[in-house]
């Protein structure tokens, strides 16, 4: 910090009068004086890198503490596999599923009404005023601005009945010419909740029974009904029971699993639910790298390697976090959460290990063994595991009170005071400098002088020995 920049000040005093390199002078005793400064800017250096390598420790330790966290809840280890013997129903098992088997029949699937009008040119009233009606029997009046059949479709969408209408050509009028149309009126939602009516007239003349219905007109047909799909439990038996959903979905027929129909099927389809072991392998899996993952950046940042430099003479280098004691604690820590006993029995009893390097190993093999022995005690296992990683991982890389944290903010307090200090000696060189550079010019400036004085002495001597 600075003290190359003031040597172009320094030239402009080399010795004039003395022949002296003033410039090189000046900078020998500069270097000596910023030894000191050279010293603490090292030091920050030092701290600088070894504040980076913590923090890129607590970054991978809170990552732990968040996978830990997920995976000790119960749910994330609630893993089941879901399957149909038919195409045509598509199973998913989601968080309370349990094993079991169950056969059904889907009977129809739900489908949204689809009626059409007779052929028309124009609507047959004027003013065109419609009622639609609601399976729930709730009444939509709807006033089109003319008897245009594109204002009444217009008019109809306009509505919200949760109903839409669509103009379809319908060849010409064999009388006129005239093109006409059929109004399709569909539902916007699927199932018999979905069902509606259409009536000519208002809603006071449809509910006194004066308004006729538009789909009973000659022409007009309602080609879908609306209705919802069913499914058939232990179908043809005595205790045959029939579901209904007003859309292709049945939720929690069997705990936890969702069930979607796509066609009717004449066979019994067979729904299978099992436990997925694969899914919670990985699940265990997954932390056991993300444990690796951690002890991998710490070896690397306390490693110590040995080389030789140019000369042949060996050198040492030891990593950023190398006598680290936050570090040292870490490891310990995040070690014994994840492999003291659970219930008096070693993780490895359901595949998680420690290796003689420190790393952890996972063993597929023996998780499914002890799952397959006892489910419910695996499961509790790995989910009290992941609970004490998170317990220790947290207590590390917490933002606001982890040891890593709280040392990573003291070694960013000391790294400023060394900032400080730096730049104390900022000024305290350049102050040094000048002193230096006023010295050596006042030097030439006597010395100046003096070789003036001894110039005049001469020509006096040299006066009086003439006259002499």
């Amino acid at each position: 910090m600075g003290i190359g920049k003031e040597k172009t000040v320094a030239t402009s005093i080399d010795g004039l009068i003395s022949g002296l390199d003033t410039t090189s002078l000046i900078d020998a005793l500069m270097n000596a004086a910023a030894q000191p400064q050279t010293v603490l800017k090292s030091q920050a250096a030092g701290q600088q890198t070894t504040i980076q390598a913590l923090q890129a420790l607590n970054s991978k330790i809170a990552a732990l503490a968040t996978l830990a966290t997920g995976t000790a809840k119960p749910a994330t280890l609630d893993l089941h596999t879901a399957t149909s013997s038919s195409s045509s129903v598509t199973v998913t098992a989601g968080a309370g599923a349990v094993d079991g088997r169950l056969d059904l029949t889907v009977k129809q699937t739900a489908q949204s009404q689809l009626s059409v009008t007779a052929a028309m040119t124009t609507w047959q009233d004027d003013p065109p005023v419609l009622t639609i009606v609601g399976a729930d029997g709730k009444a939509h009046e709807v006033t089109a601005a003319s008897t245009s059949v594109s204002d009444v479709v217009a008019a109809i969408n306009a509505a919200g009945a949760g109903v839409t209408a669509t103009r379809v050509a319908a060849g010409s009028d064999p009388v006129s010419g005239q093109p006409q149309y059929r109004l399709q009126f569909s539902s916007t939602d699927t199932g018999a909740s979905a069902a509606f009516a259409v009536y000519r007239g208002t809603s006071a003349e449809q509910a006194a029974g004066t308004a006729s219905d538009l789909f009973a007109e000659p022409g007009a047909a309602t080609v879908r009904a609306a209705q919802d799909a069913q499914i058939a439990l232990w179908s043809g038996s005595a205790a045959e029971q029939v579901i209904s959903s007003a859309d292709n979905t049945f939720e929690n027929v069997m705990a936890g699993v969702s069930i979607t129909v796509s066609a009717a099927t004449t066979d019994p389809v067979a729904i299978t639910v099992a436990r997925d072991d694969d899914g919670i392998a990985k699940a265990a899996s997954a932390l056991v790298d993300a444990l690796n993952g951690v002890f991998a950046l710490i070896g690397q940042q306390t490693s110590v390697t040995q080389t030789t430099d140019s000369s042949g003479k060996p050198s040492v280098r030891a990593g950023a976090l190398t006598g680290e004691a936050v570090v040292r604690q870490a490891t310990q820590l995040i070690t014994s959460a994840a492999t003291e006993p659970v219930d008096g029995l070693s993780p490895s009893t359901y595949g998680i290990g420690i290796q003689r390097d420190g790393t952890i190993a996972f063993d597929a093999k023996k998780l499914q063994a002890a799952l397959a022995a006892d489910p419910q005690k695996a499961v509790g296992a790995l989910q009290a595991i992941a609970g004490r990683v998170q317990t220790a991982a947290t207590g590390l890389a917490d933002p606001y009170t982890g040891s890593i944290t709280t040392q990573i903010k003291n070694d960013q307090s000391a790294l400023g005071k060394l900032n400080d200090q730096i730049s104390d000696w900022d000024t305290r060189l350049a102050d040094r400098r000048t002193t230096l550079e006023r010295t050596y010019a006042n030097m030439e400036v006597a010395l100046s002088k003096l070789q003036s004085q001894g110039n005049w002495l001469t020509s006096q001597l040299a006066s009086l020995q003439a006259q002499g």
